[in-house]
């Protein structure tokens, strides 16, 4: 017994100091300023700012809250703050609660953390991503509040069926085709930049329907949290500069970001490369569009809506309204300005089947971020202190009839449930 006990202990040592030497080693293979400052540069291309870093606490520590539709959730502490981060994790715990979704202590996480889109990031991707949060975030002792989800969702084992029925294991695999701009364009949107959590239709267990672009719902649109979310295939009316632009600065020659983009443009795609978005906006032109969803109503017209806007006679509630609150802007045209007023004729946000977006827009106003390249920040008020929800319903269904528009009218109804979610809960 005390040979084996012996033995044992003599392994158990063995094995200590080998897990000591190669975390020894991970930590010195971390200290490469150029891995670390690469690992700072898919951060950023991930989006990981924006979910793990709430207003006024420090970055990457956690707390922002998401609302599942079935519980909020709460982003995660992901500074290596050994207690309340991930400052024990291993490179390959690292790896597997980024691409498989698995905490290091085995409990699974949700997939508001898009690890099925992760799961194409590469190995040597994880490594610097790794080396980045482990020796280039500070640590921060926050801890941010628990995740409560409602009955059956707060059984994190249930997420172990959920990946077996909805992720795949799949590597990223371009197509031979593909240019080798196409092919890292494919590779950064699939992947680290997860566009398709938001851009493809989710299923009624809230599974991407598709996880590459060789299906056709793959970044087809979609809703999210009763936002239409456009189409990314092939973006037929706008070119790939117009793609980059708005990708680094917010705004193009024709719109302006706003809603949850803001903080993507923000945080991430602002601080990428331009060679990169100019790869990403060749992927996303390569791609077969949507084909175009017919007519709600035939529309107005561009001759006939600027005519009797600039005659100003016989107006409608809703062309009153414009004139009043958005013509200054957006003119009788409905084309703006390039690069400062988005044009609302032919907007996707005006067109969308659903105009949830349009009477946010209206009732909250919408600012642009400010950018390296487009400093200044634009904003648009809201109106929704000055506007009924007749009234706004009037404008909206206006904007989406008038010129070359030709989406269904909107209804009280549909402006006061928006009204509703913008009031804070007492």
């Amino acid at each position: 017994m005390t040979l084996f006990r012996s033995l044992f202990n003599a392994a158990a040592t063995a094995a200590a100091m080998a897990a000591t030497l190669g975390a020894a080693s991970s930590a010195l293979a971390a200290s490469d300023p150029a891995l670390i400052q690469r690992g700072a540069y898919l951060a950023r291309v991930g989006d990981c700012m924006a979910c793990h870093s709430a207003p006024g606490n420090p970055a990457y520590s956690g707390g922002l809250p998401i609302d599942s539709g079935h519980g909020i959730i709460y982003a995660t502490n992901i500074t290596p703050d050994r207690q309340h981060g991930i400052g024990q994790y291993t490179e390959k715990q690292f790896a597997d609660a980024v691409r498989k979704g698995v905490r290091a202590d085995g409990q699974h996480l949700y997939p508001a953390m898009p690890y099925p889109n992760y799961r194409k990031v590469t190995d040597a991707d994880i490594h610097a991503l790794y080396a980045f949060f482990m020796e280039g975030v500070a640590p921060s002792s926050a801890q941010p509040p628990q995740t409560s989800m409602d009955f059956p969702f707060n059984l994190r084992w249930g997420m172990a069926v959920w990946n077996y029925v909805f992720t795949s294991d799949k590597p990223f695999q371009p197509r031979p085709a593909w240019t080798d701009q196409v092919k890292l364009g494919a590779y950064l949107v699939e992947g680290l930049g997860h566009c398709s959590s938001c851009h493809t239709p989710r299923g009624i267990a809230m599974n991407e329907k598709a996880d590459s672009s060789a299906d056709a719902q793959y970044l087809a649109g979609g809703d999210l949290n009763g936002w239409p979310v456009p189409s990314l295939r092939g973006m037929p009316h706008w070119t790939d500069q117009d793609i980059v632009d708005y990708l680094l600065t917010g705004r193009n020659r024709t719109a302006a970001v706003a809603g949850e983009m803001t903080a993507v443009v923000e945080h991430s795609t602002s601080h990428m490369r331009p060679a990169d978005l100019s790869a990403i906006a060749a992927y996303l032109k390569s791609l077969p569009p949507v084909p175009a969803a017919s007519a709600a109503v035939k529309p107005q017209g561009a001759d006939a809506t600027i005519r009797k806007l600039t005659a100003a006679r016989n107006l409608t509630l809703g062309e009153r309204l414009y004139l009043d609150n958005c013509a200054a802007c957006h003119f009788v045209t409905g084309k703006g300005a390039e690069r400062v007023f988005p044009r609302v004729d032919g907007a996707t946000v005006v067109n969308a089947d659903s105009p949830t977006a349009l009477v946010n827009v209206i009732l909250a106003g919408a600012r642009t971020p400010s950018t390296a390249k487009a400093p200044s920040i634009l904003v648009m008020p809201g109106f929704a202190h000055r506007m009924n929800d007749a009234e706004v319903a009037e404008l909206a269904t206006f904007l989406r009839q008038g010129w070359s528009n030709h989406a269904a009218p909107v209804t009280e109804r549909n402006v006061k449930a928006v009204r509703t979610s913008l009031t804070p809960a007492h």
